[in-house]
């Protein structure tokens, strides 16, 4: 496949992720409640016959002959079942699965978000009645994990991810800073460290990541509590956290424009050599730098992601798949699921996309472990495949995490910018949060 083929494939990947997550409100008021401790429609039982109505997201347009050479194999051994693919743009998929639900006229499996679980986890089957626990451990523990209710619901398993944050150093700017491409930061101190040490010997700022939800949530904060009902981050642990990356940004260590809202177009960037490393980037940074900068780009030394004290790598999210509660033909759908998140299906999936699988097997192939290249693209392939082990989804599961990322993020911006302390930012943040969180019940 075409690189530019690829590289917009993983943006509308990123692009899918985002949108998706965006709340309808009025639709969700139509699901509230518990629908799937409602009657059943009536199932035919039999895995292997009737028809299944499938929805993806963003798939049919590059991949559409792909996906139905898939669906053909699985109609030449199950003669009696009938595939009936739906896809859905990304910036469609939520409402028009909560418009689904509240007519009670829904797919037989569908892909979503794991931003949006929460949202959907009502409206799901329980998946554990289709799904031994063999056929669960071959999905990634991270990934498979999040997707269950507090009273033990499965309500979905993982499909595929962009893979984890990384690394990006520009080892021509950091030289002056002492970096070794051989010991990269570890951790979020290690990486203020380097970006204090290049600000001294430079006089410029090193990088412009930010003490956000994702960071805090990095460090091993817990963001919600443990029923998803209330905000749980302001504690004198994240206090002290924010207090520290204040100190980096005042010096300028810290870019001042990694207070921008969009964080995809930050003013300071790899690209314009006015930072000199990201810690903690999505993995499409790399290609809009190969893009934009290719000097750059020769130049970029690539790492793991930093981490806390777990050392778990955050996933920005993970394409799900879920069977509606109100199914008439769920054990169909659910074969059908375990096809195509098979391990063999996600390499071939992986195979035509810039994407990451769910089942541990898939990178075992020597798709994954026969990397020879060296160029920055291909060390980030080994280590997205390397820190796959410690991957963790990082979906909140509260049916509207994006809006609940931006009112703390808005918040951290306040403190940064030295119109609130960080105390009165975390107060902030929670009586947010728990109003949020409050109206989603």
């Amino acid at each position: 496949m075409a690189r530019a083929v690829r590289s917009s494939v993983r943006a509308r990947f990123a692009t899918a992720v985002a949108l998706a997550v965006a709340l309808p409100l009025t639709l969700a008021a139509c699901v509230s409640g518990n629908p799937a401790s409602q009657d059943a429609p009536e199932q035919s039982g039999d895995a292997y016959s009737g028809e299944v109505e499938w929805w993806t997201i963003n798939l049919q347009k590059n991949y559409g002959p792909d996906i139905q050479k898939m669906i053909d194999a699985y109609r030449s051994a199950h003669p009696d079942v009938t595939i009936k693919w739906v896809d859905v743009p990304g910036q469609d998929i939520t409402t028009k699965l909560l418009a689904s639900i509240a007519s009670g006229n829904v797919p037989d499996a569908v892909n979503y978000t794991s931003a949006t679980t929460g949202l959907f986890a009502g409206s799901m089957a329980d998946l554990n009645k289709y799904f031994s626990a063999e056929e669960l451990a071959a999905y990634a523990p991270g990934l498979a994990g999040p997707l269950v209710t507090k009273d033990g619901r499965r309500i979905a398993v993982p499909w595929y991810n962009g893979g984890t944050s990384l690394g990006f150093y520009n080892s021509d700017l950091l030289t002056s800073a002492g970096f070794s491409t051989a010991k990269p930061p570890k951790s979020y101190d290690d990486a203020l460290a380097l970006a204090k040490t290049y600000h001294q010997s430079s006089g410029k700022a090193a990088t412009n990541f930010m003490a956000y939800s994702n960071v805090v949530q990095g460090n091993d904060i817990a963001l919600l509590s443990e029923d998803r009902t209330k905000a749980a981050f302001n504690t004198a642990e994240t206090v002290a956290l924010l207090e520290k990356f204040k100190t980096s940004f005042d010096s300028g260590a810290i870019a001042p424009g990694s207070l921008g809202a969009n964080q995809r177009e930050l003013p300071q960037s790899l690209e314009n050599r006015q930072i000199a490393f990201n810690p903690l980037a999505t993995s499409s940074t790399l290609l809009n730098v190969e893009k934009n900068s290719p000097a750059v780009y020769k130049s970029i030394a690539v790492a793991p992601p930093v981490s806390g004290k777990s050392g778990k790598y955050y996933l920005p999210g993970q394409q799900v798949f879920g069977i509606p509660a109100k199914s008439g033909n769920q054990a169909a759908a659910a074969a059908w699921i375990k096809f195509v998140t098979s391990s063999e299906q996600q390499l071939a999936l992986c195979k035509l996309v810039p994407i990451y699988p769910s089942t541990l097997k898939t990178l075992e192939d020597p798709f994954f472990t026969d990397i020879s290249g060296s160029t920055p693209a291909d060390q980030a392939r080994k280590i997205l495949r390397d820190t796959f082990g410690n991957s963790v989804d990082a979906s909140l599961g509260s049916g509207n995490d994006e809006q609940l990322r931006e009112l703390f993020d808005q918040q951290v911006r306040a403190f940064m910018s030295g119109t609130k302390s960080a105390q009165q930012a975390l107060d902030a943040a929670e009586t947010a949060w728990n109003s949020a969180l409050a109206k989603g019940k």
